[in-house]
């Protein structure tokens, strides 16, 4: 009886099946570049999570100014606490420094050191060989999968 019910449930209510539902998909696509990302990167000494940041924290310090850790959470749509602990292991290892804003004590700066970008030089070439393996063209920048993410992210980031 609960079998016939759990398939009048889904024959009903959702599209069918798991695959036909793009969160599901995307929700799988998502851990598979992550485990595939921290596995290419584990030469590195580096994690998905600690090469975004590192590489989000540099990519935001190209104007120059002070990029602070609340900017960085917000820039990422990642939760304050983890950027503060990932931020903390790059920390250690010697790939970033944080400094106590002379504007406002509460907030910290981030500043990428050099062994950062020396770290950057050899991550983003994995990172990008990744992509393309796993996107193909769809996902290149001006890609149709690039794009339409996009489409869909800056709506949420609008809304």
């Amino acid at each position: 009886m609960k079998a016939d019910v759990i398939k009048e449930l889904f024959e009903t209510a959702s599209l069918g099946a798991p695959e036909n539902a793009i969160g599901f998909v995307l929700w799988r696509v998502v851990a598979r570049y992550q485990r595939e990302l921290d596995r290419a990167l584990a030469v590195l000494d580096l994690t998905n999570l600690q090469f975004m940041t590192l590489a989000m924290a540099a990519w935001m310090g190209c104007s120059g100014e002070a990029v602070t850790q609340t900017e960085l959470a917000r820039f990422g749509g990642i939760q304050p606490m983890q950027v503060s602990l990932m931020l903390k292991t790059l920390e250690r290892k010697g790939l970033v420094v944080r400094r106590r804003s002379t504007t406002d004590v509460r907030a910290k700066r981030i500043e990428v050191t050099s062994a950062g970008l020396t770290t950057l030089r050899h991550a983003l070439p994995v990172a990008i060989d990744l992509q393309r393996r796993l996107f193909g063209e769809e996902g290149r920048p001006g890609g149709s999968l690039l794009v339409a993410l996009l489409r869909v992210d800056g709506e949420q980031s609008n809304g």
